[in-house]
């Protein structure tokens, strides 16, 4: 199973990275590294919230909803307005106050160097594009969660979306949202 930071990354062969840098007028490493320091984050918020019942069944409702997966196949469509609306609501579920995503875009223009202002922008396009990654890999339709679930039955959803985030296998994912990172940052 691909993991949350290569899905988008890779997402039509290296497009949103290029979307992201003409969007917001950095060059693409400026917009790679923007890209490795806020998705991690977002990939914490989706667990957190995704580790109570009430969160993983509105992430599960908000998945099988929506057309996310149309942010993976052309991320053109997440700088859209109703995009970044749609965006909005997803990090209003998974971080729960605007605070908590000032906070992160503000830890990211540390560790970066673009503007916090860019980041905040940047962050409800990302929303839509994890939901969308994590639509492609199975999560966005009934039959996609019911063939997740028989797949891994002794962990459920939750485990499933750790084991998506957790790209070396170790059981955590909290050490690839890190490594995944740093990687971004050099």
């Amino acid at each position: 199973m691909m993991n949350l930071m290569d899905m988008i990354l890779n997402a039509q062969n290296g497009d949103v990275v290029r979307q992201v840098a003409k969007n917001f007028q950095l060059d693409e490493g400026q917009a790679k590294s923007a890209l490795g320091a806020l998705i991690p984050a977002l990939g914490r918020g989706i667990s957190n919230n995704a580790s109570s019942p009430q969160g993983l069944d509105g992430l599960i409702g908000a998945l099988a909803r929506g057309n996310h997966s149309q942010y993976i196949d052309n991320p053109a469509a997440a700088t859209q307005q109703a995009a970044v609306e749609e965006g909005n609501g997803i990090l209003g579920h998974i971080f729960g106050s605007k605070d908590v995503s000032r906070q992160v875009a503000s830890s990211a223009a540390q560790q970066t160097g673009v503007d916090s202002g860019i980041l905040k922008q940047m962050l409800p396009m990302l929303a839509s594009m994890a939901m969308g990654a994590m639509a492609k890999n199975g999560f966005g339709s009934a039959a996609g969660a019911a063939n997740q679930l028989s797949s891994a039955q002794d962990s459920g959803i939750a485990g499933m979306l750790t084991s998506f985030l957790d790209a070396d296998k170790d059981g955590s994912a909290m050490d690839d949202i890190l490594g995944m990172a740093s990687r971004f940052l050099r």
